[in-house]
């Protein structure tokens, strides 16, 4: 069964749903599936809307894998790295319709979108890392450095603040907040307008020139990194 459902729409926008059980857990398989999508999506779509399950964007990695040991728990961990990194450095425009509650993996896979829209209502954003007594990857802090307001970053990384949809837009996670029966219609919106404004290849060119230094440092340091983290 497949884990990401594809939907291709008008000016070439497709839309990339996570539907991963109730959790939209980021296991091995839904990101080496969603990476697939990804290239796929390289060839031929103009835009991209990343989505989720109504009230649930992803609640983060899989926990049947973290108890599985250290090996497994470190492959998934990197895989979910490279994910991030196929989402951020993907050269067209990736609109993240934050379908529901977004915590830890989930809420670093919202940030590396282009654009991101929340749906309103009461749903958890949250890097939850220090609450439950996890290092973060190097990744997950590059990411969220890039993405957040300095006067957040600290509250959100080190302290393990939550957020619902307005503070998330407040303090960077997010672009915007919608009704939720709007969310769909409005990434639409947004990713036509991408795929009929931004130019190729320059839209390409200039996004990896302007996250190339992140993506560099991630990309060089991300296996050993997830193996020291993890214990692996």
């Amino acid at each position: 069964m497949s884990l990401i459902q594809t939907e291709d729409r008008d000016e070439g926008v497709r839309i990339l749903r996570i539907d991963n059980g109730k959790p939209n857990a980021v296991s091995t398989a839904m990101s080496t599936e969603l990476m697939a999508a990804l290239e796929a999506a390289e060839k031929d779509t103009n835009a991209v809307i990343l989505t989720g399950r109504p009230g649930m964007f992803s609640a983060g990695f899989d926990l049947g894998t973290m108890g599985e040991g250290p090996k497994a728990a470190a492959e998934m961990v990197a895989n979910g790295g490279k994910l991030a990194l196929a989402i951020y450095n993907h050269p067209k425009p990736i609109v993240g319709a934050i379908s529901g509650h977004a915590v830890a993996m989930g809420l670093f896979m919202a940030m590396v979108c282009d654009y991101r829209i929340g749906a309103a209502g009461k749903f958890k954003y949250q890097a939850n890392e220090t609450a439950i007594g996890m290092t973060l990857p190097d990744f997950a802090i590059q990411f969220a450095r890039a993405a957040l307001s300095k006067r957040h970053f600290d509250r959100v990384i080190v302290q393990s603040e939550q957020y619902g949809p307005e503070g998330a837009r407040d303090c960077g996670m997010i672009d915007e907040v919608v009704e939720a029966d709007a969310l769909e219609a409005r990434a639409l919106e947004v990713a036509t307008h991408f795929a009929t404004n931004l130019k190729q290849p320059a839209f390409r060119n200039n996004k990896r020139l302007s996250h190339g230094p992140v993506a560099q440092s991630i990309a060089e340091r991300l296996d050993a990194d997830i193996q020291a983290v993890m214990g692996g």
